[in-house]
């Protein structure tokens, strides 16, 4: 083990063999322990960013579907999914601000809406967007490709991703909204998030009907979507509007509008800080393995550790040699556990629903977070090598 630990270094043509690796691999058996201990915690800290990041992704991912540059909503709103419409005479007034190319109503709904399922006859709470076929709203691909067959009344079009229990995703040409009989006449992929099981797209008109009856019109708009005419500031038209609509009208950008959204679901809802909880969690989890790992191995190096002190080097470099050992450890335990969490994102994501993605941003996080535990562990136990005195050792 001795012979092991030391590094051979300053005769002419040597390499010096860096302390910290011998050190590390000098056991093979308890490199594998450490790593398993490590990357469990690394697992758990993966897990949980890629739940959170999931969270946010479902639950923004309608607004990053809408088609504008500019969005009205009312200012009482506390989050996108809360039912709070204004009037369409606002649209009305935004169409004179001078810049403004379009301003479209999106009406939606999430309280209301009672889908049955054409399978088991089972009622289940939806999502209904709707919008004028002629005047689009929605980014996405599908409903866009589709968009001229909701123009008969008593149309939809539903989201294959739904919640499997909705029935969704299996071929129906027609089922029921709040008892009204609709064709469905075809699909689109999005997804449920943590309110809403799937979503029904259709026209104004259908939206009326099955809210309201024949006679109904639809509620007041949910979100105005405006479109900015070619060369026309943003700012300027952004100003404008905040001056000519009525204050209880809120006026964002589309980015102020996810920021919006964002900050009520890491802020205010309840699923956010779990997450974040789960993360930190994870990472003290991981600095208790760490400890025990390091503080094992620094004990049982101590006499090597001791002789390196007895023949002159400085407790800086004993320091140093503590702290590389720890990150590579902490690189040897995430390793493994990046590579399984790939498996289950994808497992998971398939299982849940959710859009599980391993981006490189959770990446680089859970990695800084892996060697800074690991540090950290390493700084409390290297107490013992810098106390270490070679006299009482031997």
């Amino acid at each position: 083990m001795a012979t092991a630990f030391f590094s051979l270094a300053g005769r002419a043509g040597w390499r010096p063999v860096p302390l910290a690796w011998r050190s590390l691999t000098a056991n093979k058996r308890r490199l594998l322990r450490s790593s398993a201990g490590i990357g469990f915690a690394v697992l758990l800290m993966l897990m949980q960013l890629g739940f959170e990041k999931a969270f946010f992704d479902a639950a923004l991912e309608v607004l990053r579907g809408l088609d504008g540059d500019i969005f009205l909503q009312s200012a009482h709103k506390y989050q996108f999914a809360t039912q709070d419409p204004f009037p369409a005479s606002i649209l009305a007034t935004a169409k004179t601000v001078p810049g403004v190319a379009s301003a479209r109503p999106l009406y939606a709904d999430w309280f209301d809406l009672f889908w049955k399922s054409p399978f088991d006859g089972k009622s289940y709470l939806v999502r209904g967007l709707a919008f004028d076929p002629d005047e689009p709203v929605l980014l996405f691909p599908e409903v866009e490709a589709q968009r001229a067959r909701l123009k008969t009344p008593g149309t939809v079009l539903v989201d294959r991703r739904a919640r499997r229990f909705l029935g969704m995703d299996q071929p129906a040409a027609q089922a029921e909204l709040n008892g009204t009989k609709v064709a469905v006449v075809g699909s689109f992929a999005l997804g449920p998030d943590f309110m809403s099981d799937g979503t029904v797209v259709m026209s104004d008109r259908t939206f009326a009907d099955v809210l309201h009856g024949a006679a109904g019109s639809p509620p007041g708009v949910e979100a105005g979507v405006i479109k900015l005419a070619a060369g026309a500031d943003r700012g300027a038209v952004l100003a404008a509007l905040k001056k000519s609509l009525p204050a209880g009208i809120a006026v964002m950008t589309k980015d102020q509008l996810i920021a919006f959204e964002r900050a009520f679901q890491a802020d205010v809802s309840s699923a956010g800080p779990i997450f974040a909880i789960g993360t930190i969690v994870g990472f003290v989890v991981g600095i208790l393995i760490s400890y025990q790992i390091i503080f094992t191995e620094v004990s049982d190096q101590l006499p090597q550790y001791a002789t390196l002190k007895a023949i002159g080097y400085p407790n800086v470099y004993l320091l140093r040699v503590v702290l590389e050992q720890a990150a590579l450890n902490g690189i040897a335990g995430w390793v493994p556990a990046w590579l399984l969490s790939l498996g289950l994102y994808r497992l998971i994501g398939r299982i849940a629903l959710l859009p599980m993605r391993l981006s490189l941003g959770i990446a680089l996080l859970s990695l800084g977070l892996t060697l800074g535990m690991c540090l950290i562990s390493a700084a409390i136990a290297v107490g013992r090598v810098i106390r270490a005195d070679p006299a009482a050792v031997f």
